[in-house]
């Protein structure tokens, strides 16, 4: 298992906080065979052995259909844009912080890794599979089988790399099967935090903060700043936290008006510092608004136009 940060978000939509956190202080994650995923390259592998035929219908008749094993899926970050956009529906939902080393003391059995993000070939297996086609000793097939599944289930597209995507493989004893659902649930004890996201209405945010309190978790809102691309965080006492060095921690400084971290020496972000005075005083020499005021701003704007049009047709 290739070691992690310790740390894994999962991120989710709304409606189904009420469903994933049950009464009796677990959690219940859903889990798919990967022919399920939404990446229709899940468990392919680009291979060609040169254009060596025989090499590729050995390797065919030695790996055959891959096994499907439960699996599930987790970031390493929990302020990534997509993701929060994608899977929490547009920010309205929420993301659960889990420890890994907690997940894995309760099931000691599972496997962890990280995705690896490359579109051509991603292992060499011309060794292995030449062992098999010309020695035929039973324990090649064996390690070419192993390194071909590893490969195959933490292998991705270089387009899925914004995930940051880390993923969690079990066996089907671990799973619970409910129609045409598989399920597991994951004692409480493994979640560290709940953040909610930034457009999360008032009843989801009062909702997620009694859950974390049950299950004895820290609190975030996710924050969309206004001096920086990067998100941040706000727990329950309106202290600003930022996602550094793989985890969430206290802010070193933030915007006392607005908690947006902010440079040390600052004791308010620039947007903060923008007082009624200036808003009109920079409102008096906006020449759109003085336009505006005689009664020409269209007329203006539609000759604008015309001379932009005009232009980009010469090009």
């Amino acid at each position: 298992m290739a070691e992690g940060n310790g740390l894994l978000y999962k991120y989710l939509p709304a409606d189904l906080a009420d469903v994933v956190f049950t009464k009796d202080n677990q959690v219940t994650l859903k889990f798919s065979k990967p022919k399920d995923f939404n990446d229709p390259y899940e468990l392919f592998l680009a291979t060609d052995f040169g254009g060596d035929p025989e090499m590729l219908a050995c390797y065919a008749e030695a790996i055959g259909e891959l096994p499907q094993y439960p699996t599930t899926c987790f970031s390493r970050s929990p302020i990534v844009i997509p993701m929060w956009a994608h899977y929490a529906y547009n920010h309205n939902g929420f993301v659960i912080e889990f420890s890994e080393e907690a997940i894995l003391e309760n099931f000691p059995e599972t496997r962890f890794d990280n995705v690896a993000y490359q579109d051509g070939p991603s292992h060499d297996f011309s060794d292995l599979v030449t062992r098999v086609l010309h020695i035929g000793k039973p324990r090649y097939t064996y390690f070419l089988q192993g390194a071909v599944i590893n490969a195959a289930y933490f292998t991705k597209s270089t387009c899925w790399a914004y995930e940051q995507e880390r993923r969690m493989v079990v066996g089907d004893e671990d799973i619970i099967v409910s129609g045409d659902l598989m399920l597991m649930n994951i004692p409480g004890t493994c979640v560290s935090s709940i953040i909610c996201g930034a457009r999360a209405t008032h009843e989801t945010k009062t909702r997620l903060k009694e859950i974390a309190q049950r299950f004895s978790a820290d609190f975030y809102e996710l924050r969309i700043g206004r001096t920086s691309a990067v998100p941040y965080l706000v727990d329950w006492r309106g202290k600003a936290h930022s996602f550094i060095d793989a985890e969430i921690a206290p802010s070193k400084n933030f915007c006392a008006s607005c908690s947006e971290p902010i440079e040390e020496d600052e004791e308010e972000c620039a947007w903060c510092q923008i007082t009624d005075e200036t808003k009109r005083a920079v409102a008096m020499r906006n020449p759109y608004r003085i336009v505006d005021h005689y009664g020409g701003l269209e007329e203006y704007i539609a000759g604008m136009d015309a001379i932009s049009r005009a232009a980009r047709k010469k090009k």
